[in-house]
């Protein structure tokens, strides 16, 4: 699953929330990989973080609330900071490339001796960015192949969204997008702790 953390218009609160999200999603879900980001002016923030898991999060799809008083501005009076969490899709139609190169290893784990004697994982890696995505979750070296080749695909296209959005200075009207009520997830303080 690809996963788009975005700060949109927000202050640097916002992206500083972007930031503190993904470290405590990272922790709840240990394999999450960064595919792109844009930090922002600040250490340890973002306007937008895009990431790879296995795990389904598209119960966090929507707007996350983090309550707390402005770490960067001392005294301001809003305490409120947005986030936007959305699910990239992950393309059925697959375009062949030559810009792939397409590794096959040993996926190990469950699925008995299969696993171990033949090399069933997939990590396709698009030359030009670098860029690398992984499948093991299958039995198959072909249906591994498949799911890699659509991640990578569906990763491409949310990166040229993102580089046409900045052209047509979409990235600002996206933002307005950002529900601010009604959040799926609420985070208090400094410490950015999840409230139940």
């Amino acid at each position: 699953m690809i996963v788009q953390l975005s700060a949109g218009q927000g202050p640097e609160e916002c992206q500083t929330a972007v930031g503190k999200l993904y470290d405590s999603l990272k922790n709840e879900y240990h394999d999450l990989e960064i595919v792109s980001f844009k930090a922002g002016r600040i250490k340890d923030s973002y306007y937008s973080i895009l990431f790879l898991t296995e795990h389904d999060l598209s119960e966090l799809e929507g707007t996350i609330l983090w309550i707390c008083k402005s770490t960067v501005r001392p005294g301001h009076k809003r305490k409120n900071w947005y986030v936007d969490v959305s699910i990239i899709p992950e393309k059925e139609e697959i375009e062949d490339s030559a810009d792939y190169r397409i590794e096959k290893f040993h996926s190990g784990g469950k699925g008995g001796q299969n696993v171990n004697k033949v090399e069933t994982g997939i990590r396709v890696i698009h030359i030009p960015t670098g860029i690398a995505v992984i499948s093991t979750e299958e039995r198959s070296q072909y249906l591994n192949k498949q799911k890699a080749l659509k991640r990578m695909q569906a990763v491409l296209d949310a990166m040229k969204q993102q580089a046409g959005a900045k052209q047509t200075n979409q990235a600002w009207r996206e933002h307005t997008k950002i529900v601010r009520g009604n959040p799926v997830r609420v985070y208090e303080g400094v410490e950015f702790k999840r409230k139940e």
